[in-house]
């Protein structure tokens, strides 16, 4: 009984940090809306959000896989995904050239599959960061 205990207990902690790490997304990108674009058929949009989630995701499943308790993978899953969100942040800051929340409301595709690979190789990165 005990192990199913375990795997509900990581499952819904794993779940609860995806659902605030998409909301800290969400919070600290306020420029970018990626819910409203993507109800307005915006592919770019969809890229990104997407790439976010998986990026987190990946994140998460190496906080679970290599924590030594639930307190463990709590924190070094808050790591991790403040760590996604500051990397995010910095993409906007360096990108002078034009303006990735407003490409992105362009469907700009090329920049969203960029911001979606660049989820996705920071939440790789990150995730072999965590292990022991």
């Amino acid at each position: 009984m005990n192990l199913y205990v375990n795997f509900a207990s990581y499952l819904g902690v794993a779940l609860l940090l995806l659902a605030a790490g998409i909301v800290l997304f969400m919070i600290s990108t306020p420029k970018l809306k990626e819910i409203s674009l993507i109800a307005e058929k915006n592919v770019s949009a969809a890229l990104v959000l997407g790439g976010k989630i998986i990026g987190l995701a990946i994140v998460l499943g190496a906080a679970a896989e290599y924590s030594i308790s639930l307190f463990d993978m709590v924190t070094w899953g808050i790591i991790g995904i403040v760590s996604q969100v500051i990397v995010f942040i910095l993409a906007e800051v360096i990108t002078i050239r034009f303006s990735i929340h407003k490409a992105i409301e362009d469907d700009n595709r090329a920049v969203g599959v960029m911001l979606f690979s660049l989820s996705l190789a920071i939440g790789w990165i990150v995730a072999k960061c965590l292990s022991y």
